[in-house]
């Protein structure tokens, strides 16, 4: 039996006769759109190039990634189908036994429903929770998406103390198990999980304190008053400083080789003899000056 509506069988028809596709395609595009929550589609339609994935606002993938005109095709039927499921329902809410939705009704309509053996589940992006029935006459569990945009469900095995059968789903992020999203409440309170962790971290209430007598604290301390000096005495007045001794003098310098007698004469020749090879000196002036310096050994 189909799930889907009578609106959703007119408007599904209409759409794939506008696009040129059968009215299974549409269908199953529609059914990942809603399970992507409106949002993102994971598909695998061979009328439209097998294998793909669209996002709203983002990049369309298909199998033939250089057809153009088909990524244009996926993009705009995809957004159709969103814009139309914001406002018209294409799907029948599963309803349980007892004639009633399963999951609390201030969630409103989910996107995506499933369900393994006993246990089912149902995805709200709108309010950001997933209701998940265990099928053990428990109460439903309500869990936080927090800002995963689920787009797929699976199933691996879990472990013996899973309680959520080892559902898993992915989103932008990647595959996470359900049992990775904190507990919470219908319309955004906080988690149940950080709730109780935040009551078990909490410290002990203080045990009530005997009445002890105050006890007497001591006074602060403050300077002993000084007896003022007599109106006769001489006034205070600094004691002269001694003046700085003065630095102790250098001793004087050497006199320069060239100040002593029979000084550096060689040098001063050897100096010489450099202007009189440069062309400053001439030969008479040259031989002048070394006699003059000859002179003084």
């Amino acid at each position: 039996m189909s799930d889907l509506t009578g609106d959703a069988h007119r408007i599904l028809g209409d759409i794939a006769a506008r696009y040129g596709l059968s009215t299974g395609a549409v269908e199953e595009m529609a059914r990942a759109v809603a399970r992507g929550g409106g949002t993102m589609a994971q598909f695998n339609i061979p009328e439209l190039g097998g294998s793909g994935q669209w996002m709203m606002g983002g990049m369309t993938m298909v199998g033939d990634m250089f057809n153009h005109g088909l990524k244009a095709q996926v993009d705009n039927l995809c957004a159709e189908l969103s814009n139309i499921m914001a406002g018209t329902v294409l799907f029948q809410v599963p309803q349980s036994f007892g004639g009633g939705a399963w999951w609390p009704s201030e969630l409103g309509q989910p996107s995506s429903t499933g369900g393994q053996n006993s246990v089912r589940y149902a995805y709200f992006p709108n309010a950001r929770r997933i209701a998940f029935d265990p099928g053990n006459g428990g109460p439903v569990i309500l869990l936080d998406t927090q800002d995963h945009q689920i787009g797929g469900w699976g199933q691996q095995q879990s472990g013996p103390g899973d309680p959520f059968a080892g559902i898993s789903f992915s989103s932008q992020y990647g595959q996470y198990a359900l049992s990775s999203l904190p507990q919470a409440s219908i319309a955004g309170g906080a988690s149940a999980q950080a709730g109780a962790s935040a009551q078990m971290a909490a410290p002990q209430a203080a045990a009530p304190q005997q009445d002890v007598p105050p006890q007497p604290q001591p006074a602060p301390w403050a300077p002993e008053p000084q007896p003022a000096p007599p109106l006769d005495a001489a006034p205070w007045t600094t004691e002269p400083q001694a003046a700085p001794a003065p630095p102790p003098s250098q001793p004087p310098a050497a006199p320069s080789s060239e100040a002593r007698p029979g000084g550096d004469v060689i040098g001063l020749i050897e100096r010489l003899a450099a202007l009189h090879k440069a062309g400053v000196l001439t030969d008479e002036e040259f031989q002048t000056k070394k006699a003059e310096l000859l002179s003084r050994l």
